[in-house]
């Protein structure tokens, strides 16, 4: 698999505070903007995208990993919650990922190492951090989901 070496987002500024529409590809736009009175609350801040990102792309990693162990991974949830520095910039200190991941085969052992070689190796978004935020991944093995009617 060839890794596409760069790139490229465009941005349109919506309005005269900051709310912009994003698209990168031939993606759907996503809304981007900041908490009121510098934005109008009118979608994603920069924060939230970056949580997000960080999220799927630990998680992405992981389940590549269990794939190829052939782990039946029937289902995965995950939350996130970032904790900001209250001096400027005021980026995140504190990342922490809780992930629920549905299988009847996957052991902890598994689940440690993958997460493990996830974050020290494979994930670019945690490779980019500074060492001042920490990441915490933290998980529920699900072996039988229990579903609400």
């Amino acid at each position: 698999m060839e890794i596409n070496k760069e790139l490229k987002v465009s941005l349109v500024l919506n309005n005269d505070k900051l709310h912009f529409n994003g698209v990168s590809r031939e993606n759907e736009q996503i809304s981007i903007d900041y908490t009121p009175p510098l934005g109008d609350n009118l979608g994603y801040t920069s924060l939230e995208l970056f949580l997000l990102s960080i999220s799927s792309c630990i998680v992405s990693t992981v389940l590549i990993f269990l794939r190829k162990k052939n782990i039946v991974i029937s289902g995965v949830n995950i939350n996130a919650n970032g904790i900001r520095k209250e001096e400027h910039p005021t980026g995140l200190k504190n990342v922490d990922i809780n992930i629920e991941i549905d299988s009847e085969n996957l052991t902890n052992q598994e689940m440690d190492s993958v997460i493990k070689k996830s974050k020290e190796e494979y994930c670019p978004v945690i490779s980019m951090l500074n060492k001042d935020v920490q990441v915490a991944v933290n998980y529920e093995i699900i072996r039988e989901r229990k579903h609400v009617k």
